[in-house]
Parts: structure tokens; sequence; C-alpha cells
């Protein structure tokens, strides 16, 4: 009960006798604590962060696909640095696979030893599942994001046989972002090593376009290009239907045709004035941007021999004459030609496919004995010293250099690069009768892909993570442009988007 005498005699005995007692020493000492806490919070804090300032910037900024849109690493309970506190220390550096005496950095790791992670849009800093239907390779299943989670180490990947948006599987996709370096992962491969029709895959594309978005897609993919000539053109010819050459031997399918591409839609050719991302070159011609693709690996059984091996390649437009690229001595190197061949598949009127087909470790599948398999993806970005160089089952599988992809004046076009854009990492598990037959009969659901991690590495002398880069700036078109790299429904960049084609000075009445 309330006794207000009682608090008055206690307030006088406070203030009786001298200040030096014990009880005066403590409010003292509580007022000096105060001050310094004041001085802390309003001289300290901004000296810290000043100091720390250009630290924090070096953790980079990423786009869709990667780190949320205003570029900084989010603020989440848990472990959310570029490089993964439970990646082992010896995992730090490494040789490079092309060069052994480069030594490569790690700039990014993820262990993915948290298990439960979900990947909605939002949950996770670095990945995210699509929700949405593959339509571009007719897949079979609904990419649904409850299809991707972390369990007992693994980012597992699920395929299931149950019905999402009148479709009968469904499957799950991540991204991420860098340019140039070493990009691995151990995998685990869904199913078994002898019965067809699964397709899970891990691979990169440029950050100008989004994967399973059409309209972001349309006049970008998988274009690597920076030429103002007849490769920018729709179908790759010009008005009078020349170069001959790219009318013939393409696409049998197609009655030859090589190409049914619109043409790039920001290509150097893009006449002044026109919105383009830029930058220019100095003289004042738009760098040509594009998203071009290179896959890690896609895992296949061979409908023949029914051994499992993966196809590891590099998807470029314009094409060669009937998709044959220079893969002659130097240019093309194979480690191993008793497990690695040419792809059959080298083209079609969509895309031009650089491919090596190599066998890989049978056991390394979720029914089989479920071991894991390192495969990986080096690149240098450019042109003649440029390279991509691939490997399989913790060996080197092949090698594409630059030179590979040069000129070829039979169809009039100039040399391609090893892609230059800033990259964004896929993995994914789906259904496609495009990629090969399916074998519904014996096939196992749901299967499971496991990816144990995934690592980026970079040439110390050539650090560059991020989306946004000063060279290949992508934030503020996409931005600008943000409705066709979220809405899948928009599968053309002119009819469906309703956006204005960039003019092309090559073009007839272009500029």
């Amino acid at each position: 009960m309330h006794a207000p005498a009682k608090e008055e005699d206690a307030h006088k005995r406070e203030f009786v006798g001298h200040v030096a007692t014990a009880r005066g020493l403590k409010n003292l000492g509580f007022l000096f604590l105060l001050c310094l806490g004041i001085l802390a919070l309003f001289v300290g804090y901004p000296i810290t962060t000043y100091v720390t300032r250009q630290q924090l910037s070096r953790q980079g900024g990423f786009n869709l696909g990667g780190l949320n849109a205003s570029g900084q690493v989010p603020d989440i309970p848990g472990n959310w640095g570029l490089i993964d506190d439970d990646t082992p220390k010896d995992a730090y550096t490494m040789k490079s696979k092309y060069d052994p005496s480069k030594t490569m950095r790690l700039v990014f790791s993820d262990e993915f030893n948290t298990d439960g992670r979900t990947f909605y849009p939002g949950e996770d800093p670095y990945w995210e599942a699509v929700d949405l239907h593959y339509w571009g390779t007719n897949n079979l299943e609904w990419y649904d994001p409850a299809a991707v989670t972390t369990k007992d180490g693994y980012l597992v990947i699920t395929l299931s046989r149950k019905e999402n948006h009148n479709l009968d599987y469904t499957g799950g996709t991540n991204k991420f972002c860098y340019t140039g370096g070493y990009l691995e992962s151990s995998v685990i491969l869904p199913g078994s090593s002898n019965i067809l029709g699964l397709w899970p895959a891990l691979w990169t594309m440029g950050n100008l376009g989004r994967a399973g978005y059409g309209a972001s897609l349309d006049g970008m993919w998988p274009y690597a290009y920076d030429e103002c000539d007849v490769g920018t053109a729709p179908n790759q010819t010009n008005s009078q239907g020349e170069p001959h050459l790219a009318t013939v031997d393409g696409d049998t399918g197609k009655g030859g045709s090589l190409s049914y591409l619109p043409g790039q839609r920001l290509s150097r050719c893009t006449c002044p004035g026109e919105d383009h991302p830029g930058p220019k070159h100095d003289d004042d011609t738009f760098v040509g941007r594009a998203a071009p693709e290179i896959d890690v690996f896609e895992a296949q059984i061979n409908e023949k021999t029914l051994i499992a091996q993966v196809s590891q390649s590099g998807q470029f437009a314009p094409f060669n004459y009937a998709y044959r690229w220079d893969n002659s001595t130097g240019l093309m190197i194979i480690e191993d030609t008793t497990v690695s061949q040419m792809n059959t598949f080298q083209g079609s009127v969509q895309q031009m496919a650089t491919s090596i087909v190599t066998n890989t470790d049978p056991n390394c599948y979720e029914l089989m004995t479920g071991c894991a398999s390192i495969y990986g993806m080096e690149y240098r970005p450019g042109f003649d010293d440029g390279y991509i160089t691939w490997i399989a089952d913790d060996k080197h599988a092949w090698t594409l250099n630059g030179g590979a992809i040069g000129p070829d004046e039979r169809v009039d076009i100039g040399r391609r690069a090893v892609p230059q854009e800033p990259m964004y990492i896929l993995a994914n598990l789906g259904m496609s009768r495009n990629f090969g037959p399916v074998d519904f009969e014996h096939l196992t659901f749901p299967a499971q892909m496991k990816l144990d991690y995934i690592r980026v590495y970079q040439d110390e002398d050539a650090i560059n993570v991020g989306c946004d880069p000063e060279d290949f700036p992508t934030k503020a078109y996409i931005n600008k442009y943000i409705e066709a790299y979220s809405n899948p429904n928009l599968t053309t960049w002119e009819d469906d988007y309703k956006q204005t084609w960039p003019k092309n000075r090559f073009i007839e009445g272009g500029c």
C-alpha cells in the first residue's frame, strides 16, 4: 500500500551527510558511465561507421537473382556473410583449373549447413526459388518454392509427382551472381544412373535476362556479341535475305534455317537516343549487351548405352555456319577422349552450343550409393584471351579457348565473347522431352538433387563480385523494366510487354 510519509523520511535521509559516501560514489560512477555511453553513441558510432564503411562495401550488391535490391547484405539472424563461416579454411584459396600457377581466392560460399532454410521471394539473402512453368523448354513440371530447402547439410531440390497449375510435377531453382572465376559444387544427382528422364542442372546466365521470364530474354539470350553487323539482325540475315549460308544447312527441323532469333535487342548497332543500359565505346557506340549462358553441367542418361553423362556447354549467338564453331587443336582441349566427346547436339534456330559430353560416376546418384561428385566451371571474360574450363568428377573435362568462337566469314559475323556480363547461378531439377526421352514407367518420385555446397573463386587480381559493375551495369535498366523480370506471363518484349524495340542502325531504315 502506498505510504507517502515513509517515502518522505527516506528522501530526507538520502541527502544527509558528506557527498563522499558509498551511495554518492555509486551515483557519480553511474553518471560517468552514462556520459561515456552518450559519447559512444554520438561520437564513437559515427567514427566506427566511417572507418568500416569501405570494408562493408566490398560485400557487393546484387539485383534480381542475388542479394536484395538495395545492394546491401541484409541484417538477419544467423550466418550471412558472402563467405559462409562453415567453409573449411583450407578451401579459402585454390589453384586455377586453367593455369595452376595462378592462385584463386574464395569470394562466395554457401555450405547449406543450417537445416530448414526456405527460399520464397524475400526470405533468403542470396537465393530465390521461382514459382513458374519453364515453358521455354517445354518442361513437364511447375517450379515451386516449396520444393527447395536445406536438410542434413545439403541444398535439396525435390521433383514430386503431384498436380500443380495443371502440370503433374514440381521442382525448384535458385540464383546468384558474379563475373569471371571458378564456380564449384559437390552434387548428388537425382534418381538412378540408368533410368532416363530427369534433367538436373547447374548453370549461369547474364543478369540482364531472367530465366523463365520470356520478355526479359527476348533478343537477349543467348547473345554474347559486341559488333555491329548482320549478327544483330533478325534471323541473322539482312533485308535481302543474305548471307545465303545463314539460310541453309542449319536446323534440319526448320528447313535448314540457321536462326529464328529476333535480333540482338541491346546491340552495338543501337541508335543514339534509344534506351540502352550502356556503357559506350570510345567511338560513342553502345557496348553490345545480352544474357549469355554457361552450363556447369546438365546431367543425362545416354539413351542407347544407359551410361550416366553430363553435358558441359556454352550457349552463344549469333551462330556459326551450320553451328560449326572452330574446334581445331588448341581451341578445343579434351582431357580424356575415352570419357568425353563432342555433343551430337550443336545447335538449333534458338541457340548454338559449344558442348562436350562426359561420362560421370554412376554411383553418385540418389538411388545408387549416394556419393557426391564435384563439378565446376572456370571462365575468363573476353575474346581471344578468354576461356572456359569445365570440371567433371573433380577432373578436368575440357576447355574452350576464345578463338573457337571467333569471326565466321561464311555468315558475315564477328567474334563472340566469352561472357563479360555479370552472371547469376541457377540450380534446377526438371523434366523435358526437349532434353531427351522420359521413362515415366521406371522413374521414382519424389526425386532429389542435393548440393553439399556452392563456392565461387576469383583470380586475386580480378575480383569482381556484384550484379551492377560499372563497366556492365544492370540495376537501372532492370528497375526501369522490372515487370519483364517479375511477370513470367510476359513472354515477348513487344507483343506481350508492349515495349518498343530499340532501333538498330544496321537494319534498313533503322536510325
